[in-house]
């Protein structure tokens, strides 16, 4: 056939038939089917339809043609069958251009190359598979739908073929053309979802149309055979997103809603009827909820891997069960009312022990229950559940049969998620030896499913101690137990976690029975050098069991005091991850202390840098150094204090005010512990303290340390204070005189801004010290003295219940061992150093009453009858009223 005479006469022919005169359509019909054996026929039908100039019925005819010509004609053992050259020529015209403007004729050419790929891909056309990919990469979006349709149609072509050597083929070809088709796909559905989170009110629009692409692929047949799983993850992330966004919530006052909102509230509201949220839910549960035969396999092959899988995994964004739990809790949460009765009737469809043989119901009562226990919050008024554990949950725990550990291990679990919602605490010891037994399963995953929610009973706010105590024992070696049997570091952790929720909870009771532990924690920690996670989990263990055994933990110094010089030392690696952790035990370390070693001081020496970093830990730092000197005040201020000085001058110049109040507490607790030694280690300090005192710091909390600070020196090392005094006189070039003058002045004004009683009180103690006195300066101050003495007062003053006289209720004569209850922590050993601190600090060994009669009648033998009684006329009158009555008796 000559190709440019035919094309004519071929589109004459194309053109009566598909008139509606049957004086032409017929004979143009007749001279059609006799060329369709002619060479070149079917080039000029492939030119005729390409040409988009043309009339869409004739190219339309022209398709349907081409299409039958496959099937008759392609086959090489056809009659009259095409030249492979033709086909050739064909194959190449068929995959130029994916810009058909026509969809019906689109979809037309993509079933004809479908055809032609049944039969020669991918042997004779082993192109075709990478044009269509490329072409589905392009810009255009016309080209991309076209390729898109075309590739839709080859690979379900190609799939439909059912020998064996076919199918080999299609594997061959399936396999990178899928990878790279699921790749972008998932770049699509990202870009959706990035635009979602990113411009949620521009994405609108598109809510609706992205609601019904996802639900309609992942939870209805739509998506048979087609979904997999980074798509299913998608889409549920989209719909996710979409149900939960906040921009598409209305106000609770309607009015105040934004237009958007509205909108976006009632497409939603609009979409997710009863039966599409019903289906859902469903859906959600009984088929994405199940455990796949993988899941299954792993936990029969790998126990400790499943477990470890189940409980962590990978983000909820990329993995497929986590996803799918977010995104039913979303759904439940937004529309309990709907999904609640759907949930209950699956419940109500399961209950009493399931058939071990019929692995189907097995698996369901497992999703469902996963269910019951995610949405454990919503069902709280649904659901009776102590009624459900005696009455159903209780029996399954007591089915021993092997394929029964998939409902033993998640009735633990369930309870788990209960035990903090409604649980009644009757029920506890009921559980407890429910617990013990389990623990025994020799199977290592039921044990470590179980473990996991010992923790949820002890976490509880409810846990009562006295009902765990004889459970103690067992619960605990069967930790320790499962400790040294599991080998993942992930489930290391797990246990450990729980280990130290136990230690916590029963604290100082725990002492007769971590022996073994105390014995083992060095080898963890040696095998978790390369795991800092796992030591980190160590260090937390090591932080509860110090407090546990209080004194008694001075046994574990040798391996103690190293991990915490390794997790504190910055110029060690590892420290990024430990550091934290490492100063909460040196912490408590030093605060269970009995006594200071030359090992705990050595420690020290890692605060220096600590200090320089100025981290989020700094508050730790501190509380550090305060348990030093509480500790061992001379040892360690005589080794350490010039150090100190130095990294507080520094931290002083560049700090918060918070932390400029962290700093001076340090320098009070020493002035408090040492009077004598605190003044002379820090003295390089004291005169930024006296100076803002005099220039009348305004941040309160810091004016009040200013004051605590020098309260104590006053008060309790006066030749210090004089010397300072001086010091700053010829600073602030005024007479001594003048310059005490100005500070009581200062501190009379500021002691609004003292709101502890103690420092109240110190300071009406120290200003009393400086009488009695012949100074004009103090004398013309002792207006201001008194004023603060009585309103100390009226703080520290209070009425005997068995005398009905009044007295100060800040007075301590000796130390009482506290009487505790279960519930409450013993005393550490720091609390024991302070109390007995406190027998000596004048704040708590003076008597106020008495020191204000004593100094004002020492004032009064000074100045003689006549003189005192001028002084006190300065006064007030009603603050004297008040002195006297306070001090009537005396």
């Amino acid at each position: 056939m000559d190709m440019e005479s035919a094309s004519s006469v071929v589109l004459q022919a194309l053109t009566q038939a598909t008139s509606q005169d049957t004086a032409l359509l017929k004979p143009a019909e007749e001279q059609l089917r006799q060329w369709e054996t002619q060479p070149g026929f079917y080039s000029v039908l492939l030119n005729i339809f390409n040409n988009h100039m043309l009339d869409v019925n004739v190219r339309w005819l022209a398709v349907l043609y081409f299409k039958n010509g496959i099937d008759r004609y392609w086959r090489r053992v056809a009659p009259n069958a095409l030249s492979e050259d033709e086909k050739t020529s064909l194959r190449a015209g068929l995959i130029t251009n994916f810009n058909e403007p026509v969809n019906q004729i689109a979809t037309q050419i993509a079933v004809l190359i479908a055809k032609v790929a049944r039969l020669d891909c991918p042997r004779q056309w082993p192109e075709l598979i990478p044009i269509l990919l490329e072409s589905v990469k392009g810009q255009d979006g016309l080209q991309q739908h076209r390729a898109l349709l075309t590739f839709y149609h080859v690979t379900k072509t190609l799939a439909s073929k059912r020998l064996a050597q076919d199918k080999r083929l299609f594997q061959d070809v399936r396999t990178p053309c899928r990878e790279k088709l699921e790749k972008t796909i998932i770049l699509y559905t990202k870009v959706l979802l990035d635009f979602l989170e990113v411009h949620p009110c521009a994405f609108i629009p598109l809510i609706q149309r992205s609601l019904e692409f996802a639900v309609s692929y992942v939870f209805t047949a739509a998506g048979d055979g087609l979904i997999f799983e980074r798509f299913t993850v998608q889409c549920m992330n989209l719909i996710k997103t979409i149900v939960k966004n906040e921009a598409y919530k209305p106000c609770k006052n309607i009015e105040d809603s934004k237009p958007e909102s509205l909108e976006a509230h009632k497409i939603k509201t609009a979409f997710f009827t009863h039966p599409t949220l019903t289906e859902i839910g469903r859906r959600l549960v009984s088929h994405y909820f199940l455990l796949t035969k993988e899941e299954l396999a792993m936990w029969e092959e790998d126990p400790e891997g499943f477990a470890v899988e189940e409980t962590g995994g990978d983000s909820w964004k990329y993995s497929l069960r986590p996803c799918t739990e977010v995104l039913f809790l979303d759904i439940f949460h937004n529309y309990s009312q709907t999904l609640t009765p759907v949930l209950l009737e699956m419940v109500l469809n399961l209950q009493g022990p399931s058939n071990v043989e019929d692995p189907v119901q097995l698996l369901m009562k497992d999703a469902v229950y996963n269910a019951v226990g995610l949405a454990a919050y919503e069902l709280f008024d649904n659901i009776d559940f102590d009624q459900w554990f005696n009455n159903q949950l209780l029996g399954e725990l007591q089915v021993s049969h092997h394929r029964y550990k998939l409902i033993r291990r998640r009735v633990i679990w369930l309870i788990g998620q209960w035990i903090s919602v409604k649980f009644k605490s009757e029920l506890r010891p009921l559980l407890y030896e429910v617990i013990l037994n389990l623990m025994q399963d020799p199977d290592l995953v039921t044990c470590q499913f179980l473990f996991l929610n010992v923790s949820s009973p002890v976490d509880d706010f409810e846990f009562r101690t006295e009902q765990f105590l004889p459970y103690l024992e067992s619960i605990f070696s069967l930790l320790f137990q499962l400790l040294q049997q599991v080998t993942e570091c992930d489930t290391k952790m797990q246990v450990l976690h729980v280990i130290s929720c136990v230690i916590e909870r029963v604290n100082i009771q725990i002492r007769p029975y971590v022996g073994c532990l105390v014995q083992y924690l060095p080898l963890l920690w040696k095998q978790s050098e390369e795991h800092n996670m796992l030591r980190c989990a160590i260090l937390t263990t090591l932080v509860h069991l110090v407090q546990g055994l209080g004194a008694e933990s001075k046994n574990l110094y040798l391996f103690l005091l190293p991990v915490i010089q390794l997790s504190t030392d910055v110029s060690q690696p590892p420290h990024v991850y430990l550091l934290e952790d490492g100063l909460e035990l040196w912490l408590v370390t030093l605060e269970n202390s009995p006594a200071i070693t030359p090992e705990l001081l050595r420690i020290f020496q890692n605060m220096s840098a600590l200090l320089e970093m100025s981290s989020e830990n700094l508050r730790t730092c501190f509380q550090i150094v305060n348990a030093y000197i509480y500790l061992s005040a001379t040892d360690f201020l005589q080794n350490y204090a010039e150090g100190l000085c130095r990294s507080f001058c520094n931290l002083l110049k560049d700090i918060t005010n918070e932390g400029q109040v962290q700093v001076l507490k340090v320098v009070e607790v020493a002035l408090k512990v040492s009077p004598v030694l605190g003044a002379h280690m820090f003295q390089p300090l004291l005169p930024s303290v006296f100076r803002g005192i005099v220039d009348g710091e305004r941040y309160p909390v810091v004016m009040s340390t200013y004051l605590g600070i020098m309260g104590r020196v006053l008060l309790q090392n006066a030749s210090f204070f004089s010397s300072l005094l001086t010091q700053m006189a010829s600073e602030y070039n005024q007479e001594i005189g003048q310059l005490l003058g100005g500070v009581i002045e200062m501190w009379v004004d500021r002691m609004d801004n003292i709101t502890q009683p103690e420092r109240r009180k110190l300071s009406s103690l120290a200003l009393l010290s400086l009488l009695p006195s012949d100074n004009s300066v103090v004398q013309e101050k002792f207006c201001g003295i008194i004023n603060i003495c009585v309103e100390a007062l009226h703080d520290v003053m209070t009425e005997d219940s068995d005398t009905g006289t009044l007295k100060d209720c800040m007075l301590m004569s000796h130390f009482e061992e506290p009487k505790l209850t279960d519930d409450e922590e013993p005393p550490t050993e720091q609390d024991k150093r302070k109390k007995l601190l406190a027998l000596e600090d004048p704040v708590h060994s003076v008597s106020l009453q008495q020191y204000v009669y004593e100094k004002l009648k020492a004032q009064q033998a000074l100045m003689g009858d006549q003189g005192f009684g001028a002084l006190m006329e300065t006064v007030d009158t009603e603050i004297v009223r008040q002195l006297q009555e306070f001090l009537q008796g005396l």
